[in-house]
């Protein structure tokens, strides 16, 4: 009996030994000497031991992981300029459609987040030159070597005023490469639609009484598929019947020539946009949708690549302009189905 209770004493305190040992191991984090916390941002540090420090060190439960998606979206709050760090820009750079980068800063890592990623601030402004009101998507690259932009960041400007030149931040979620390597900023792409017609899938119900906005869309083996969400937001009932009237609109906001509208199950079936059109009454509270289907086929022939659509939900209402960057391909058709009213709401 007394060798028995000697060896489970020494059993157990092995296993104390080893516990301790285990949590020494993860509460310990390797310091400046190591080199780790200048580099945790960008998981290239190693520690003090033989081998590479593993995200999980770096990183803890508590926070994100690499490879996570970033924890904060691109947003227009940031730290002020007193505590940015200024990056390299190149001077007198052109400005397109509007937007020029005005500045280019690396944000400081929290001293408790030592895990955070690597971000960037960029500074721009943005000019109207139309006679309406608008409101603009602008997409940034930050190249970081000679191949070009790695990375994209977009940020949305609301409302920008006839004639009117207004400023804009945006701050670019977790990088591929440090913020230090960031070398430049381009303006990659900029869409505008009249304020008034842009889409609205929260906020302060439009003047409509409606809202129309899209959701991210699929695309699987050439074929294209974009839902149209129509929420009532107003007091009264919102009577649809058949499909939404579309116009597809070039970068200037002018019609292209040779587009065809035809019903979604003229392009595919099984998408959501087939079915035989049937009157719908929306509640307050109540949506609908409609579903835009078209294939990227390319034969003989121009492709047609159009960024906007503007929709009318019924005839005599106020439209929409959506930017689908629809990529028709040769075939120059656009599938539309019938307005349904959505189960889940």
């Amino acid at each position: 009996m007394r060798h028995a209770r000697g060896a489970a004493t020494t059993a157990l305190a092995a296993a104390v030994v080893l516990v301790l040992a285990l949590a020494g191991c993860g509460a310990e984090r390797p310091g400046p000497g190591g080199g780790t916390n200048t580099d945790a941002g960008h998981g290239t540090g190693t520690g003090t031991g033989s081998g590479p420090v593993g995200a999980e060190t770096l990183c803890p439960s508590s926070m994100p992981g690499y490879g996570a998606p970033p924890a904060e979206t691109p947003s227009a709050s940031r730290a002020p300029h007193s505590s940015l760090t200024p990056l390299p820009l190149s001077t007198g750079l052109p400005a397109r459609d509007g937007v020029r980068v005005t500045g280019l800063y690396a944000l400081p890592q929290r001293q408790s987040q030592d895990c955070e990623p690597a971000r960037v601030s960029v500074d721009f402004t943005v000019t109207n030159h139309e006679k309406t009101a608008m409101s603009y998507t602008i997409t940034l690259g930050l190249r970081t070597d000679s191949r070009g932009a790695a990375d994209t960041v977009t940020q949305t400007v609301p409302a920008v005023g006839p004639g009117r030149t207004v400023k804009g931040t945006v701050v670019t979620g977790e990088l591929s490469a440090p913020a230090s390597a960031v070398t430049d900023v381009s303006v990659l792409k900029v869409r505008g639609v009249p304020a008034d017609e842009a889409p609205s899938g929260s906020g302060p119900c439009p003047a409509s009484g409606v809202r129309l906005s899209p959701d991210r869309g699929d695309a699987a083996m050439g074929l294209r598929v974009l839902t149209l969400y129509l929420e009532n937001c107003g007091k009264g009932a919102y009577r649809l019947d058949g499909r939404p009237e579309l116009r597809v609109l070039d970068p200037g906001h002018a019609p292209v020539p040779g587009v065809q509208v035809v019903p979604g199950d003229r392009i595919a079936t099984g998408t959501g946009a087939d079915g035989a059109p049937r009157p719908l009454v929306l509640r307050p509270g109540e949506r609908a949708y409609t579903v835009l289907v078209w294939r990227d086929t390319t034969e003989a022939g121009a492709p047609v690549d159009a960024p906007y659509v503007r929709v009318w939900p019924r005839p005599g209402a106020r439209p929409v302009t959506l930017t689908p960057e629809l990529d028709l391909g040769t075939t120059g058709r656009l599938g539309v189905g019938p307005w349904k009213k959505d189960p889940g709401r």
